[in-house]
């Protein structure tokens, strides 16, 4: 599936147009979590979409817009981009080296909030289409976009967005938001993630915060919370919530091959990482296994009267705690927010409110389906080596919406790569994977009409 030499020097000559087209996405900020800069950001992927020829419809939502943008092909064959315009906040801001919404490109990278998760690989695909219709005249494929404002906090209103759309959303396959390449520069394919479940706890004590010489007669909710989560997880890591497992649907022999054959990156994710050893001593097959098909339970933040410089002596009338919970497939957030529930009260923690309980299930592909064979068939052609392919991602995201609602095939591609630093300071893409983004974007739809089947 040789890649089309006309095609690659378009990309070439234009490359810096594209180059400048992510730079203005990742000059606006975008931010869900807070609002900011949402509506002006659609508006701007709203005109990029339409300048690449696109058809697009702004899809109003109890929250922020869905864009939908469609092209017709020369062939009935259709591709579905998912993307999402939003990001999370450029906090901690003393983290940056250069202003986190300046753009800025140094040794051959890319900096800048966004540039990676997603604002990269929506340009990347948007320059694709570009491409191919300077070149061809005419798309070899159907093409659609879904590119949501809302992925950075959960998705709430994309199912009901895809229930609603779904003859529209008719296509092929699916590429999803997230890609790139690994430690090696070989392009990794994911077909899957997993599910999460966020919840947020409260535990309350008296109506105001009191001097702590109150401890001896008075309930510390501080206490109280930090008594319930260790009642959640052992030091053994096994989630002690009754019932936690029981639905899980373990993996096939074909996914655990495919994780079985994934390089070995212990020593270079510890020495990125900073740490000596991973937990109970993983390395190899058996780290790649539990990060790929384990349950977990994390404490994401804690916070609770006063820890600020110096000494403030005081009992605090409220606790909160914010956790997540990595789930695998058969598990369901609304069963699992249940047995939570279910856990504290047996335990003596009816007291303990669940504020908030959001989440997604767990999503996989089928690593043989044609399409997914395509993908991993345009990625050698464009990168020179055989893709990594992973049955899943260890993050989450609204993928099985797209499964099992629209029973696509999902497969990644993408320019981020292991130290793209996506949700933190100095996040990153390298110029010269953007360049492949775009090439193997553009070949998965140039060999669309041969699909088999």
């Amino acid at each position: 599936m040789p890649l089309d030499p006309t095609l690659v020097q378009y990309v070439d000559t234009h490359l810096e147009r594209f180059v400048r087209l992510l730079e203005r996405f990742v000059a606006q900020p975008s931010v869900s979590a807070h609002g900011e800069g949402i509506e002006a950001m659609a508006s701007l992927v709203e005109a990029a979409l339409a300048d690449a020829g696109l058809d697009v419809v702004r899809g109003a939502t109890a929250g922020n817009p869905i864009l939908l943008g469609t092209s017709e092909g020369a062939s009935p064959r259709r591709v579905l981009f998912y993307n999402h315009y939003d990001v999370q906040p450029a906090d901690p801001g003393d983290g940056w080296e250069s202003p986190p919404w300046t753009p800025t490109r140094r040794e051959g990278r890319l900096f800048g909030r966004g540039v990676a998760d997603n604002k990269g690989n929506l340009a990347a695909r948007i320059a694709a289409v570009h491409a191919l219709r300077a070149v061809r005249g005419t798309l070899p494929a159907g093409v659609t976009f879904v590119v949501e404002g809302e992925e950075e906090i959960g998705s709430p209103h994309l199912p009901a967005f895809v229930a609603d759309h779904r003859d529209r959303l008719a296509a092929d396959g699916c590429i999803w938001e997230t890609g790139g390449v690994d430690w090696e520069g070989a392009p990794l394919l994911t077909l899957g993630c997993k599910g999460v479940l966020v919840v947020e706890l409260r535990a309350r004590g008296a109506n105001r915060d009191l001097h702590s010489s109150y401890g001896p007669i008075v309930p510390n909710p501080a206490w109280r919370l930090v008594w319930a989560l260790a009642s959640i997880k052992g030091p053994d890591e096994r989630i002690l919530v009754d019932g936690w497992e029981d639905d899980c649907i373990p993996p096939r022999e074909r996914e655990l091959a495919l994780a079985d054959a994934l390089p070995d990156e212990t020593a270079a994710l510890l020495t990125n990482l900073g740490l000596p050893r991973f937990l109970d001593g993983l390395e190899g097959r058996a780290l790649r296994r539990r990060l790929l098909f384990g349950c977990s339970a994390t404490i994401n933040g804690l916070s609770a009267g006063y820890a600020g410089p110096g000494v403030k002596t005081i009992l605090p009338h409220e606790a909160r705690a914010k956790l997540d919970f990595r789930l695998v497939p058969g598990q369901r957030p609304a069963d699992l927010a249940a047995k939570l529930r279910r856990h504290l009260d047996a335990h003596g923690f009816d007291d303990i409110e669940i504020l908030s309980a959001d989440g997604e299930p767990a999503a996989r592909s089928d690593p043989d389906a044609p399409f997914v064979r395509l993908v991993i068939d345009t990625a050698a052609a464009v990168y020179g080596r055989p893709p990594v392919i992973s049955p899943t991602m260890t993050g989450a995201g609204p993928m099985a919406a797209f499964t099992d609602l629209l029973g696509l095939p999902v497969a990644t591609s993408g320019c981020s790569h292991p130290d793209s630093r996506a949700h933190g300071p100095n996040e990153n893409i390298r110029l010269d994977d953007f360049r492949q983004a775009i090439l193997h974007a553009a070949a998965i739809l140039d060999a669309l009409p041969a699909l088999p089947g």
